[in-house]
């Protein structure tokens, strides 16, 4: 019989895919681009709020600069999608950024981006989600007063539907995100035609506040210093562009081909909705403040912000309308939706560097639904300690982000700039090398930008925030070099030699017994066919009344094995039996001593609770003696019969249950099943 926690796992996730339908989870591009765009495309949701918000500093007469800011942010996201583009076509093995760097630039580098990369993917999931409950809070009260609930149990929605298999989770999240597009576009043609074809003067609602600037008089290097600080936090939009490179394995073929197709449609689309959200934010003069209770000197009493996008479909829509609830619930829904790019670029990523012996091996294998559902584990662990830090704020979470995007678009700029030029040092064909040529001018131009806007980023978030950003990701790369170096260190240590292994000159058995009774007798007779050279059975005299009775026993039932006791007068029980294997070792360092342990195995998992721990502790201790081997010889209780042994064996991913299990010293892990009584 199935046992429960099967069973939820099958009704959640599904039932398991064969390795060989990998093939049937490839995506297409119009799967793809939800998938991997869902990121870039929701920043228009967040991205025109930071903007606005910090410029609000100035007062509102600052607005009026909010079109240059984003004509910047644009300018900043055409010269990055051209750059992938290039990234995609030159390494389409879905090492993306990591790839690049590490390959052309060094190691170092490598892993200077992969640690840059994986907080940016953490971020990513925390700000998106945390965005969208926000959004979805300025029409529903209910959720503003719960946001953090309520934007934890939309991260355990979104890991469930991942571990479910990316092609599951890319058709589940392709039409919510192709309506939000269609939505907000329509939005913006919709007040287009509203306002300059016929005419009409709409206003947002937050158009007659009047705003205080939390600085009065800014001086010019100051007023500078804020609008590096808006094109900062405008920059937002830009995340997620990087996902598509580290993805191009999860596209159908032509991989390289449909990647570069999906980066260009994620450009296109995600400028046409940030300039058409800041157009219409200028049109109904909109006002969006960083603080409300102190930067807005007239107003309603009690007023509640809403976030850009919902004023602005209340200014287009009328207040109160079925399309305003469309435009809130369609933008939160693609803001928690925004987090599968993470969902997709992080756990492959985090495969790659297992892969490399940069992160734990458990991260490089596919789980049963041919997803990497340690690395998607990870991930929703990791955002949900920062959504629960940050009380899922949004202003405060987005001073730490882009840090890492922008990290990653330096270093993967420069290592393709060492690309083109290695490649043209060799190639002969005069078109080839134009097309080179030009490659290499895009991405030194990518690296110059992206390079400048990293800079004003660190400068202008870095006591806001991002210094917490940074310091994770030193953190994490040193943890990744201290792992490779564990590794090497390893297999150096396992590599076989020239010397030739010298054979142990005896094998000494020694049987523990606790009792008289069928899995001892049953560990004396698996001992006595590996036929050592000396066996020995092995109490602990804990009790001399369980002592006597079990010598007595021992001497009725005539068993030809010796029995020793070893005295413990503290009532100990792993120390003495440790010491005698020592004892039995010192006489001669050559020979190897086998110790056998009888077992219970019980079926029920409250069964393990009645049973005493001793094994476990004398396993894990014996573990750790030169020349000691462990051998568990398991008693089936009526219970462990009754349990479905393939399923058993599917979840524990190991042969059958009924067999010896052998442990070395020299490094197995000990097995969690218990000594008999």
């Amino acid at each position: 019989m199935a046992r429960p926690t099967s069973l939820v796992k099958r009704l959640l996730l599904g039932r398991p895919f064969r390795s060989d339908r990998l093939q049937h989870t490839l995506l297409p591009k119009r799967i793809a681009l939800p998938v991997f765009a869902s990121d870039a495309l929701s920043s228009v949701a967040y991205a025109p709020d930071e903007i606005l918000l910090t410029l609000s500093i100035a007062g509102a007469t600052a607005y009026m600069f909010s079109p240059w800011v984003a004509l910047a942010v644009v300018v900043v996201m055409l010269t990055v999608v051209a750059s992938y583009r290039q990234n995609v076509h030159a390494y389409p093995s879905g090492g993306g950024d990591y790839e690049v760097a590490t390959v052309n630039l060094g190691p170092r580098y490598g892993v200077a981006v992969a640690s840059a990369l994986l907080v940016d993917y953490v971020l990513t999931v925390a700000v998106s989600v945390s965005s969208g409950v926000a959004n979805l809070g300025s029409v529903v009260p209910f959720v503003d007063e719960h946001k953090v609930p309520i934007a934890l149990v939309a991260v355990a929605l979104l890991t469930a539907l991942n571990l479910r298999g990316i092609r599951e989770s890319g058709t589940a999240f392709a039409i919510p995100t192709y309506g939000f597009m269609i939505i907000i576009v329509g939005m913006i043609l919709t007040g287009l035609v509203r306002i300059v074809v016929l005419g009409e003067p709409l206003e947002a609602p937050s158009a007659a506040l009047e705003i205080h600037a939390e600085e009065e008089h800014l001086s010019d290097f100051a007023f500078a210093f804020l609008l590096l600080r808006t094109f900062s936090s405008g920059c937002a939009a830009l995340t997620g562009v990087e996902a598509i490179s580290n993805g191009v394995p999860a596209f159908k073929e032509p991989k390289s081909r449909n990647a570069a197709t999906t980066l260009l449609l994620l450009g296109g689309m995600a400028i046409v909705m940030l300039c058409g959200i800041i157009w219409l934010a200028r049109a109904t003069h909109l006002q969006y403040v960083e603080d409300p209770a102190l930067q807005i000197v007239s107003g309603p009493p009690n007023y509640v912000q809403k976030t850009v996008t919902t004023q602005l479909g209340e200014a287009i829509f009328g207040s109160g309308s079925i399309m305003l609830y469309v435009v809130a619930g369609a933008t939160a829904l693609i803001l928690f939706l925004a987090a599968n790019t993470a969902y997709n670029g992080f756990p492959v990523l985090g495969s790659i560097l297992a892969q490399d012996r940069y992160l734990p091996r458990q991260l490089h294998t596919r789980g049963d639904r041919l997803a990497f559902s340690n690395g998607i584990l990870f991930l929703a662990v990791a955002a949900v300690v920062l959504i629960v830090a940050f009380q899922a704020e949004v202003t405060r979470l987005i001073q730490l982000y882009i840090v890492g995007v922008f990290v990653s678009f330096t270093l993967s700029q420069a290592g393709m700039i060492r690309h083109w030029t290695r490649l043209l040092r060799t190639e002969r064909d005069p078109a080839e090398r134009r097309r080179m040529h030009r490659s290499k001018a895009i991405n030194t131009f990518g690296m110059l930008l992206t390079g400048v806007v990293l800079i004003i980023v660190l400068i202008t978030k870095f006591l806001l925030g991002a210094w917490i950003a940074i310091a994770a990701m030193a953190c994490i790369f040193v943890l990744m070099l201290g792992i490779r170096k564990h590794y090497d260190r390893v297999s150096e240590e396992l590599a076989p030699t020239d010397e030739r292994y010298v054979l142990p000159s005896r094998n000494h058995a020694v049987v523990l017994v606790s009792k008289v009774h069928m899995p001892t007798l049953r560990a004396l007779a698996y001992a006595q066919a590996t036929r050592p050279d000396t066996l020995t059975a092995v109490t602990v005299g804990v009790d001399a009344a369980d002592t006597r009775h079990v010598q007595e026993e021992w001497e009725a039932r005539e068993i030809p094995v010796p029995l020793t006791v070893v005295d413990s007068p503290y009532r100990e029980i792993t120390r003495p039996i440790i010491d005698y294997v020592k004892g039995v070792r010192r006489n001669s360092p050559r020979d190897v001593v086998t110790v056998f342990i009888p077992e219970y195995v019980v079926g029920k998992w409250w069964e393990n609770l009645l049973h005493n721990q001793s094994a476990l502790r004398l396993k894990t201790r014996l573990l750790f003696e030169p020349g000691v081997m462990v051998t568990s010889v398991p008693w089936q209780l009526r219970s462990s019969r009754d349990r479905d042994l393939n399923r058993l064996d599917q979840s524990l991913a190991r042969g059958p249950a009924r067999g010896p299990r052998v442990s070395s010293s020299q490094g197995t892990q000990p097995s969690g099943s218990e000594q008999s009584e």
